[in-house]
Formats: structure tokens, sequence, C-alpha cells
């Protein structure tokens, strides 16, 4: 059993009571939370404007005869992959999230590949966002073909280790296939040295709509920390840096393992809650925690206690609820109008086991009585 278990560190409403510990850091106030949730709808509303414009020039940062070249080398290459000849000198890794933007969906991303083959400290990456069932390119195309998006990115490679560039983009709901292109920079601008080294991966991606007036939240993310980075910059800034909300910085966590001496912490956006006519809301998050690989069979319990353990699960603990009120949100905040709830659990994994878990996160809207359920998977390993 955990004997401390760390409450709602990055949350904005009021804890119920319950016998659960209260949390050993300050909540963030009310009004501050509110204008940085405002701050990430405006953000995610200016790159969605740039993904919905169907033409993009994929050239920006590329405005010479050798930028030139590198640019159409990106462009042949996702062509070619569109057309079942993809280059494959080294293994590409994709991860994603979901946020809501202010006409469609952000997706923050995370590519990942060994630094080992490139010799060089840069490169260049193109993503495209392409509607599935859009017939490849033809010969006769170039770098102004239309995408809901299709933008080039110098990247930074670094002295040694993994390399894991984040960058975001908005596009409408729907069913895509997004392909990302890297390949390094060429040494030598004539040529000379040898071909450069370039892959191509193609990531399926159903885009999920958050627009259609239920209950829905944000992709759940495991954070290493979050960071204040100081006032938001341009809404251009968020393609870049997609997990800069207002004034504060999300650093997901590399994977799902943590030492024993680490904290976990989870972070989520709530969306579409139901507020009556006097601007009256009222959203409740419960967090409980299962490990799996149980010995023994899960202690019998009731509904009223906490949900059933599944197979294989045994039965933890739970954590303090989270409660969205409006006398615990402030005057500024106002659901109605799109601002999203900003809930998560920060928990210290001093007195956890190794093993695996799950943490089972419930978000019940108590005036419609609508319901949704969330898990996180997470292993702790040694300290």
């Amino acid at each position: 059993m955990i004997e401390r278990t760390y409450a709602a560190r990055f949350m904005c409403g009021s804890p119920e009571p319950s016998a659960a510990p209260r949390p050993r850091t300050p909540r963030w106030p009310s009004a501050a939370t509110a204008m940085l949730m405002v701050c990430i709808t405006v953000q995610a509303a200016g790159a969605q404007a740039r993904g919905e414009a169907g033409h993009q020039d994929v050239t920006p940062v590329v405005d010479d005869e050798v930028g030139r070249r590198e640019a159409a080398a990106l462009v042949g290459l996702v062509d070619a992959a569109m057309n079942g000849r993809s280059a494959s000198d080294f293994p590409i890794a994709w991860r994603n999230d979901f946020f809501k933007a202010q006409t469609g969906t952000f997706v923050p991303f995370t590519v990942s590949v060994d630094r080992a083959p490139f010799t060089g400290s840069g490169a260049w990456m193109y993503v495209r966002a392409v509607r599935r069932g859009v017939p490849a390119p033809g010969g006769g195309r170039s770098v102004t073909e239309r995408y809901p998006f299709d933008l080039i990115f110098p990247v930074e490679l670094g002295a040694a280790g993994p390399v894991r560039i984040t960058r975001g983009f908005a596009v409408p709901p729907g069913d895509y296939d997004i392909y990302v292109a890297l390949r390094e920079r060429m040494a030598n601008p004539e040529g000379a040295g040898g071909r450069p080294r370039a892959s191509v991966l193609r990531q399926p991606l159903s885009v999920p709509d958050f627009w259609s007036g239920a209950l829905a939240t944000s992709t759940v993310m495991l954070a290493d920390r979050i960071e204040a980075v100081g006032p938001p910059g341009a809404p251009e800034d968020l393609l870049e840096r997609p997990y800069r909300i207002g004034e504060n910085e999300i650093h997901l966590a590399p994977d799902a393992s943590f030492r024993r001496d680490r904290e976990l912490i989870v972070v989520f956006l709530i969306y579409n809650p139901t507020v009556s006519a006097n601007r009256d809301f009222d959203v409740q998050v419960d967090y409980h925690l299962f490990r799996s690989g149980a010995q023994e069979p899960a202690a019998a319990a009731t509904v009223s206690e906490h949900p059933p353990a599944r197979a294989g699960e045994q039965y933890v603990t739970r954590t303090t609820p989270q409660r969205f009120r409006p006398a615990g949100m402030g005057a500024q905040f106002d659901p109605g109008a799109g601002q999203p709830m900003l809930a998560g659990q920060g928990i210290l994994l001093s007195s956890f086991q190794e093993g695996e878990y799950r943490l089972g996160i419930t978000v019940t809207d108590l005036l419609s009585r609508q319901t949704l359920s969330r898990d996180v998977t997470f292993r702790v390993a040694g300290s």
C-alpha cells in the first residue's frame, strides 16, 4: 500500500474531502489558470489557421539555391513514400498527443532517432499531413502541392545519444497519413562526400473531433516536470514548442518507466463540460491505482469504494478527487466559452513496489451525468 500519495499538483479545481493526504505543493491560482487555458486555445488557433490554409510554403527557412535543393529532395522522398518507395537509412519512432484547437485539433508530436547514423550536426525535417484516400502525387506535382499541413523545419542533432524532435501541427478532425522525412544536412554544399542519410516515416493517424459538444479530454500525458517559461510568444512558436501552455511548458517523460526516487506526473485537459444558464458547472475527477501481476486475488470491493480491479490486477489506493466548480475556478473562468480545465496528479513513487501499474481516471460531469474513463500505464523500476 502506498504510504503517501500526492494529489493534483497541476489542478485548478478544489479537492473533495477524502482519506487521501493533502497535496504537498500549492495549486495554481484559479485566475492564472484561466488565463493559461485561454492561451492554449488562442495559440492552437493560430497554428490551426496555418493548417487550414490549404497551401503551405514548405521552404520558409531555405532561401538560397542549396536550401531549395534540400527542400526538393525532401519533397521527393515523401512523394516516393506515397508511391510505395520509402527511404530507410535509420528507424524513426513516433508519439503524439491531441489538444482541442479553436476550430480543429492540434497535434503535438515527438519523433526519435538514434544519433549514431548521422555524420553532421544538423538535418532537415519535412512533415506532410495527407487526408486518407488522397491519391499519391504524380510526376508533375511540385513543392507547391496543397496539403492540410506541409512544412520543413531545420533540426539540430546534438552531440550524442538519442535525438528527440518535438513539433506540432493543426488539422481538421479525420483520418490522415502523416509523413515525416528526416535528411541529414549536406556537409558540402556542392553535394560531394557521399549521399546524405535519410528516412521517411508514414504514421496513420485518426484525429479526434473535440467540437461535438460531448464531454472529452485531451491525451493523458506523463511528464518529467512542468516548467515556468514566462509570457507566451507568437502563435507560430507553438509549432516548435507545442507543449508550451501559457507561461508553462510540459516536459514529457521519455518513456513510461520511472525510478522509485521520481514523481509520477500526470496531466490532461477536460473539454465541453455542461454549463447551465447561470454559468454553473460541476466536474469531478477520480484517480485509482492498480498493480498488475498480482499474486493474490484483488480484494472484494463495491462500486462506492472504487472500480473493480481487472484480471491480474490488485487494487492499491486512490488519491484525492478533484472537483471543478465556479467557486474554485475564479470569475474569469468560463468553460462555456471554450476554456478547458487542467487536471492532473503528482504522486511520489518512493513507497511503490517495483512492477507494472495502471492509473484509472474517471471524469464525471455531475450536471449531465456524462462519464469518461481514461487509463495510464507505467512501470516503477529500481531507485
